[in-house]
């Protein structure tokens, strides 16, 4: 089985390199692993420690460029294209900025392992069991649990409780049903958009609580700005996907023209 960990980057240079040794270091995964980093052209120098990172570890870690169209989304997509290419079984995304443990990479391998009908796992803050930094505001925790818990599950009828996660273990299968030439958003609205068609086209969805530690390094790029985009585009995200089915799956064929140049 071989698992790729697809890590968007952008100006993240104080944590890549750190995180990339805890991912590499990580115990009880007896599979071939494999670091994507995909960095959005990082003015900080996150894309030259990155480079450096892949040549003192070949064959484990590796750079995705990406010179245009920036975004969170578009990244994840081109990441996502990119592990599915070199062969990966298991797609695990997660951030940079050590808000997500990569201690429980080996708890969502196990899920997946010893349950062949679960077809994506979730880090989830907001199951029994899950915690946010206690250094959040109520301010704050007001606002993730009322995207959450009322927002998005209102509008789009979501099952999971944390629609907004970003720390996931996918099959192959399952992105490849996804098909992601529908996936349109381009901001964190991206995880919304992912967790609404996976429930439409019936996979199932299994969430492990976590501990969402906030950053330890560096300046959020969640704003006010982004999170009313995100609101805004949820209603988007409805109309253009509440008519899909199971009958909707891709047949498999996601990779699509990857745009290599300047990459």
């Amino acid at each position: 089985m071989k698992l790729v960990i697809v890590i968007p980057t952008y100006n993240e240079a104080e944590n890549i390199e750190a995180l990339t040794a805890e991912l590499l270091a990580l115990p009880d995964i007896h599979c071939d692993r494999h670091i994507l980093i995909v960095d959005d052209d990082s003015p900080d120098g996150t894309g030259e420690i990155a480079e450096s990172l892949a040549d003192r570890n070949p064959g484990k870690v590796s750079v995705l460029h990406r010179h245009a169209d920036p975004g969170l989304g578009r990244a994840y997509i081109d990441g996502f294209r990119r592990a599915l290419a070199m062969g990966a079984d298991i797609i695990v995304q997660m951030d940079a900025d050590f808000s997500h443990s990569p201690q429980y990479i080996p708890t969502f391998l196990k899920i997946l392992e010893d349950n062949p009908g679960v077809d994506v796992v979730v880090g989830s803050r907001y199951v029994s069991g899950g915690e946010l930094d206690a250094h959040w505001s109520w301010w704050r925790r007001f606002l993730s649990w009322w995207a959450n818990a009322v927002y998005t599950r209102l509008i789009l009828g979501l099952n999971v409780k944390d629609g907004t996660a970003g720390f996931k273990a996918w099959r192959r299968r399952t992105l490849e049903g996804i098909g992601l030439d529908r996936i349109n958003s381009n901001g964190y609205v991206f995880q919304v958009e992912m967790a609404y068609v996976a429930e439409r086209l019936g996979f199932t969805v299994v969430e492990v609580p976590i501990y969402f530690e906030d950053r330890r390094i560096g300046k959020s790029k969640m704003s006010i700005p982004v999170k009313i985009e995100a609101a805004f585009r949820t209603w988007q995200i409805r109309m253009r996907h509440k008519h899909l089915t199971p009958a909707d799956r891709a047949d498999g064929n996601v990779l699509g023209t990857l745009q290599m140049a300047g990459r």
